[in-house]
């Protein structure tokens, strides 16, 4: 029997966006697997074991065996995570919030699992950056993730600038975040900074019973200025040709 096949696989594990119902985000699928599944890659213990609690109420907490992937992760330690897939237990790769390797270090435990020969199983769930671009009307052919933009006034106001002139350019839809508790300045910062002609669309917490979806001109927004603050926002931008 070849080596591969006595392996385990890494499967990468959406998580909600926020509270709610599991079942309403999240399929079947990936509820067995966590109810069966006992050692994980996770950013936050005590965030992960509330998730895993939530999606199987009756799993033994006691027998979780969970590996911290984070900013203070020692890269040294890195090569072990995947112990338990090359002695042939399945593992699974959890996200604070919606999609593992999107936004989201988890990436990097991805790409050693491809170098280990580990086979990675990527599930349905909810992305917050896809959803937030289904539901923009943007160019859904040509579109970039940005990530952060810069704090400094200066420079966020450049990049600003930049990404309006590249939407314009490619027609592509530009998206980006922001820390929850800055939404508000950021969306003043857009529409003074861009044309007034641009589409923004923002989306905020999404899947959940609050969220709140709407593309309107930098001129339309400055009539109506929705509460942003401390909610998980998705801003996307697009100048349109001619």
């Amino acid at each position: 029997m070849s080596a591969n096949l006595l392996k385990g696989k890494l499967y990468l594990l959406p998580t909600l966006l926020g509270e709610g119902e599991p079942s309403h985000v999240l399929p079947v699928s990936v509820i067995k697997l966590v109810e069966r599944i006992d050692h994980f890659i996770v950013e936050n213990e005590k965030t992960a074991r509330r998730h895993i609690k939530q999606l199987v109420p009756d799993k033994s907490q006691a027998g979780l065996r969970l590996n911290l992937l984070n900013k203070h992760t020692d890269p040294a330690d890195l090569p072990n995570y995947l112990k338990a897939c090359h002695q042939g237990e399945d593992m699974g790769l959890l996200s604070e919030a919606g999609c593992p390797g999107i936004a989201d270090p988890g990436a990097e435990m991805v790409s050693l699992a491809h170098r280990q020969g580990i086979q990675v199983v990527p599930m349905v769930g909810p992305s917050s950056i896809l959803l937030a671009m289904m539901g923009s009307g943007m160019n859904g052919q040509s579109f970039t993730f940005n990530g952060y933009l810069p704090i400094d006034r200066h420079a966020r106001k450049n990049e600003l600038k930049n990404l309006e002139r590249l939407s314009m350019e490619k027609n592509q839809a530009q998206i980006f975040i922001e820390t929850p508790y800055r939404n508000d300045k950021m969306l003043e910062t857009l529409i003074q900074v861009l044309h007034p002609a641009t589409r923004i669309s923002i989306a905020c917490d999404l899947t959940l019973p609050t969220e709140f979806i709407q593309t309107r001109t930098a001129a339309e927004w400055r009539k109506h200025k929705p509460q942003l603050h401390k909610r998980p926002c998705i801003f996307i931008l697009q100048r349109d040709q001619g």
